[in-house]
């Protein structure tokens, strides 16, 4: 019997026995879809080795299903050897639509899974719904961001989908959920030989407050306009505690360094408190990265600029003239202890 045909499925990602946090986001996104197309529940998918406590992690976010595959060929990600195990176990189940991260591994192992299988994969979707004929809607950017499109896969199972990391809601752990546990065998990897190795897994954090840890962010756009105003923003974010973020044209410039700062649909998904942009236009494809903050603070000198139009408060005018006095005043208060 096969219990996942028609389940939404969700490949948790694990590295050194911890549980990416964007496995827990897409169980709640798995959730919502397994309720609106009324299909056969949430399954979750763990590859590893001495990774059993992990299923337990798993149900009180939304897995009804837990598919555990231990084996110690599976210590370290290797791309072809966890395609292998999961193509074998997808053909064995028939799931109807599989999530993965949009992190390094996941968009790769993704796209290999899927070529294995001969089906789509809508690759860092921005959105996932099924639409009132009952189909899955995966939705991607286009045109560098400026437009979103529907990606629909009607001719072939399973329909699959990677999608940034932080761009849903954790769901609230729910410890009473009760879920099954169940053990898969790896025989695939039997006699299976692959031409590469991995040795070690090797994790460089970025300096300072990483972008999603912020309840503060400064980010910075082209209308910045040098390295020497950049630096004031990176002052700005100091003094409030928070991070700095950029678009993709700061980060071209060379004002800002590494990937890890970049919001949007290239970039990272942020949700502070507070975001405030400068010299930011408010193209598509930045704004989908920002646009759950809390509060939305927008400095340009464009008046017709589209940030504004995702903004709580707008400031209509230069920057170079907003940043010092603002400085100024924060450090006053902070001196003053107010």
């Amino acid at each position: 019997m096969q219990k996942s045909k028609g389940a939404v499925w969700v490949v948790a990602e694990q590295i050194e026995g911890k549980l990416a946090e964007a496995s827990f986001e897409l169980l709640g996104k798995a959730g919502e879809l397994a309720a609106q197309g009324g299909g056969a529940g949430v399954v979750s998918v763990v590859m590893g080795s001495g990774i059993g406590a992990l299923a337990e992690e798993l149900i009180p976010y939304g897995a009804d299903r837990v598919l555990v595959i231990d084996h110690p060929r599976l210590t370290l990600y290797q791309n072809d050897t966890y395609a292998a195990v999961l193509e074998d176990l997808i053909r064995r189940e028939l799931p109807e639509i599989v999530l993965f991260s949009a992190s390094y591994c996941g968009s790769e192992l993704s796209a290999t899974v899927a070529a294995k299988l001969g089906t789509g994969l809508a690759a860092h979707c921005v959105d996932l719904h099924i639409n009132e004929q009952g189909e899955f809607v995966q939705v991607v950017p286009a045109f560098g961001g400026r437009v979103l499109g529907d990606i629909l896969c009607p001719n072939h199972r399973p329909q699959m989908a990677s999608v940034k990391p932080g761009l849903f809601a954790k769901p609230a752990k729910d410890a009473t959920r009760i879920g099954e546990v169940v053990k898969e065998t790896a025989a695939v990897l039997d006699g299976f030989s692959s031409p590469l190795k991995a040795l070690r897994v090797v994790q460089e954090p970025p300096p300072g407050l990483p972008l999603e840890q912020a309840d503060v962010v400064v980010a910075g756009g082209w209308g910045v306009g040098s390295a020497e105003t950049w630096q004031l923003l990176e002052e700005l974010a100091s003094e409030l505690g928070g991070a700095v973020g950029c678009t993709r044209p700061a980060l071209d410039e060379g004002w800002t360094e590494g990937e890890h700062t970049m919001i949007g649909t290239s970039g990272k998904t942020v949700r502070p408190r507070l975001y405030i942009g400068f010299g930011i236009s408010g193209a598509a494809h930045h704004v989908v990265g920002m646009k759950d903050s809390g509060v939305v603070i927008s400095v340009n000198n464009d008046s017709q600029a589209p940030i504004f139009h995702v903004s709580d408060y707008g400031v209509v005018a230069d920057l170079k003239k907003i940043l010092p006095p603002l400085l100024e005043e924060i450090k006053t208060h902070k001196d003053s202890g107010t």
